[in-house]
Parts: C-alpha cells; sequence; structure tokens
C-alpha cells in the first residue's frame, strides 16, 4: 500500500509517526442485506458489554449506519470512503478517531468486492487492504446449506484468501441447517447465527431508520455473543500489524460560531466535516430548526435528512423567517440534500405543498421513486467564496426528490459525475447562501474557506 510521508498542516497532509497498534476487524458481506450491519451492531454491543472501548466505522458514504454504531458504543463512528477521502485520507482519520480505542470494528458496505464501476475502488476490500485489517464474512444462508461454503470458497480465492479470517453464516434456520453446513466447512466458523426478525431494524425510502428515533435495544449483542465466537473475533482483531501513526494537530484558536442543524429532520453529516470546521477555527453551535430560535451564529452549515417527514413543523416554525433574514443579511449558508429542499420555496409532498424558507428560486418535490444514486465529482466554478474557482468537490447524492429552478437560477458546481440539481449543475446559491443535492466532503480548503467567510460577515 501506497503511504504519503507528507505532514499535517494548513494544506491538509499528513506526517507519518511512530508505528501504533489498534486491533480492528471488518465485518464484511456476500452482499448488500445479507444481514452485515446487524452482525456489526451486535458484535459492537458484545463487545461493548464486555468493558472494552469500541471506536466504530462504515465504509462508504453511509450516513444512518454510524448513528446506530454511535449510540451502542459511545463513540462516534466515521466514515471511510477511499474516493471521496483517498487512501491517505481513510488512514488518517482510522488513526486519529481510534486514539483511546482498544479494538475498531469497521462495517463494510455492499458485497466485500464491490466498488466503482466495477473495479474494487472504495470497496470494502480496497479499505481492508488500506488497513491491512481481515474480515468476518457474513453469509446469508437463507435456502441454501453446503453450498454456503461453495460461495465462502469463491471469495477466498477471488482475492488472496488470507483476508477472510472467519465466516459468521447468518439467518440458521435450525440446528440440522446448522450440521448441514458444518458437514462441508473449508473456513473457520465464527459463528452461526439464528434467524430472528424480532433483532432487525425497520427502514424507509433512504434506508434503515435512525437510531434516535429507536429504543436501546441489546437483543442483537445477546444473540451475537451466544452464536458467535467473540473471542476468536478479538485474536483475529489483536493479530493485525501496526500502522504509522499520525500526529495530533492542534486545532485552530475559536474565532467564529458556525450553527450545525441537528434534529429528527436534518441529520446526516460527515463527522469529518465537523471536525474539519472546527480544526480551521469555529466553535460548533448545534440547534434544531424544528424546536429551537435560530441562534446567535456567524454561519449555518443546513445538512440533510428527512425534511420531508417534517414539512408541516417547518411550514408552522419560525425557522423559514429566521433563515431568509440571515441570508438577506450576508450570513454564509451552506446546505445539502435535505437542507436544499428546506431553502427552496416549498416542497410537494403528501399530496398538497408546504412553504419552505423560500431563500433559493425553486420548489422542491418527492417523486416517490430514487432520483439519483452514487458518487458525484465536480469543479467550483464561482458563487459564494467558499473555494478557488477550478477546484474539486467530491461527494455523494441520494434523493427520492427533485428541485424544480427558476429561470433566473445560478449554481456554483459542474459536475462531470453525479446527477446535480440540474442538467449537471449543483450549488444553487443566493447572496452568500449555497445548497448541493451532494453531500460533499469537505476538503481542508473549504473548511478554512467557510470559516473565513464566516469572519468576514461577523467583521461586517
Amino acid at each position: 500500500m501506497q503511504r504519503n510521508q507528507s505532514t499535517i498542516n494548513s494544506a491538509g497532509t499528513v506526517a507519518w509517526g511512530t508505528m501504533r497498534n489498534i486491533p480492528r476487524i471488518v465485518i464484511a458481506g456476500t452482499h448488500s442485506g445479507c444481514g452485515k450491519t446487524t452482525i456489526a451492531r451486535g458484535v459492537m454491543d458484545a463487545l461493548t458489554r464486555r468493558g472494552l472501548a469500541v471506536q466504530p466505522f462504515k465504509v462508504g458514504p453511509d450516513f444512518i449506519d454510524p448513528t446506530h454504531h454511535t449510540v451502542i458504543c459511545g463513540r462516534v463512528s466515521r466514515n471511510l470512503d477511499p474516493f471521496m477521502m483517498g487512501e491517505t485520507g481513510v488512514l488518517e482519520t482510522f488513526m486519529r478517531a481510534s486514539q483511546g480505542a482498544d479494538v475498531a470494528v469497521i462495517e463494510g458496505v455492499m458485497g466485500m468486492y464491490d466498488g466503482l464501476e466495477g473495479s474494487d475502488e472504495a470497496s470494502t476490500a480496497h479499505v481492508m487492504r488500506v488497513l491491512e485489517a481481515p474480515a468476518v464474512l457474513v453469509v446469508d444462508v437463507r435456502g441454501m446449506s453446503r453450498s454456503a461454503n461453495a460461495v465462502v470458497k469463491g471469495f477466498r480465492e477471488f482475492g488472496t484468501g488470507a483476508e477472510i479470517a472467519g465466516v459468521v453464516f447468518n439467518r440458521i434456520g435450525s440446528p440440522r441447517h446448522r450440521s448441514m453446513i458444518e458437514a462441508s466447512l473449508e473456513t473457520r466458523p465464527f459463528g452461526f447465527v439464528p434467524r430472528d426478525e424480532s433483532c432487525t431494524v425497520g427502514s424507509r425510502h433512504l434506508g434503515l431508520k435512525m437510531a434516535h428515533e429507536l429504543l436501546e435495544d441489546h437483543c442483537i449483542g445477546d444473540l451475537i455473543a451466544k452464536s458467535c465466537d467473540i473471542d476468536a473475533l478479538l485474536d483475529a482483531a489483536r493479530a493485525t500489524p501496526a500502522l504509522p501513526d499520525a500526529p495530533v494537530q492542534e486545532p485552530e484558536p475559536e474565532s467564529v460560531r458556525i450553527g450545525v442543524a441537528k434534529d429528527e429532520a436534518f441529520c446526516f453529516y460527515y463527522q469529518d466535516n465537523i471536525d474539519r470546521l472546527h480544526g480551521a477555527g469555529a466553535s460548533i453551535i448545534p440547534f434544531s430548526p424544528l424546536h429551537d430560535p435560530f441562534p446567535a451564529i456567524d454561519a449555518f452549515y443546513l445538512g440533510g435528512g428527512y425534511p420531508e417527514l417534517h414539512a408541516r413543523a417547518l411550514e408552522g416554525s419560525g425557522f423559514g423567517d429566521a433563515v431568509r433574514k440571515a441570508v438577506d443579511d450576508g450570513m454564509p449558508v451552506y446546505a445539502e440534500c435535505g437542507g436544499l429542499i428546506a431553502l427552496t420555496r416549498s416542497i410537494r409532498c403528501d399530496n398538497r405543498e408546504y412553504r419552505m424558507a423560500g431563500v433559493l428560486p425553486g420548489r422542491s418535490c418527492m417523486t416517490g421513486r430514487i432520483q439519483a444514486l452514487g458518487y458525484s465529482d465536480g469543479e467550483w466554478t464561482g458563487g459564494p467564496h467558499y473555494a478557488s474557482s477550478g477546484s474539486r468537490i467530491l461527494g455523494h447524492e441520494f434523493h427520492y426528490s427533485r428541485v424544480e429552478c427558476e429561470s433566473d437560477a445560478r449554481f456554483a458546481i459542474r459536475l462531470s459525475r453525479g446527477k446535480g440539481i440540474v442538467d449537471g449543475m449543483d450549488g444553487l446559491y443566493v447572496h452568500q447562501a449555497l445548497a448541493t443535492y451532494a453531500h460533499a466532503y469537505f476538503s481542508p480548503e473549504f473548511a478554512r474557506s467557510l470559516v473565513a467567510s464566516a469572519s468576514a460577515y461577523r467583521r461586517s
């Protein structure tokens, strides 16, 4: 694996220092829906209840699974995404977030080898190589017995074989079902997890329900503790080699206050984005657009989420008037996906139209079917001074809505990959307010620019 040998500085590069050993294991799957999220949650819960400090991670751009990890482990789950972060960024985030942890558990994405455009770029296997971490392969054995071991053999032979430390056979139907699988084992089993639908998490159009919507439940932790060899899993995690450590970078002194929307309607954020803003000198002020008055802040970051589920409450709150006044006053506002919807004139859902903030020249509507799903890659072309013209912006799109823009709409981002708001254009803006459909992974330059814009607004 290639490793960057530079320094963490104002340019955001990394200097790798002494080697540090972090026990780590990846919960990989044969395909989406095989149960890896359930197994990952259960492993995290079982390890945490042993008294271990467990640092959770999620491969890819997912926002929802990390909320469950965070509640279970009591440590903020981080995304590891080589497309958006680069290999150096994956390693740096892993090492930084794992400070003080006894073990790291990394939930994979899709099938273990599934990556960008049929390659393994940004796949679970890619992250495993970067972190030199072994996998527990989760196999859904519904409807098969001996064939499950053929699947495992195929996965081992497709790669090097060494990356799979063991297998969890999921959704075992009966003791007889288990014995038929055991008759032809070729790879060490870490567990045989019986089918138990009571331990699953409900879902909706953007994925599983968020952690804050569910009561605390140790059902899956109990199930994994009883049906899996946690000691063997820990042995595999502890057998991993040491990795080069990155020094801790002290944040810039806090000079501005950046509000971050945090409630049931706005809850999709990459933790690294928040960390980058803090590191650039921002004091982070979380507040609820649904329930709180608009705070005294110098800039506003409005993430994605489910504004369509709370459209009536948003319409009846004072949020729209407050943010519109702030934008008219010149406050820097950056919004993504659900935040974009909230800043348009209205949203049509549930067979009626709800008034939104009216900051941006367009109207939103829920479509009932997916409008965009995948990575985005673009360049800044103008607009608010959040990045220099021509600089790159990487992110991910996933939404079931569209925005119908008015004729005077202006855009700050041109995409080479992804759909954007209209015709490959993203970053709809008015004054210093800018909104995208893409959930961007902030570059150090972007974080510094947003803080600088907030500082200029504060001085004005």
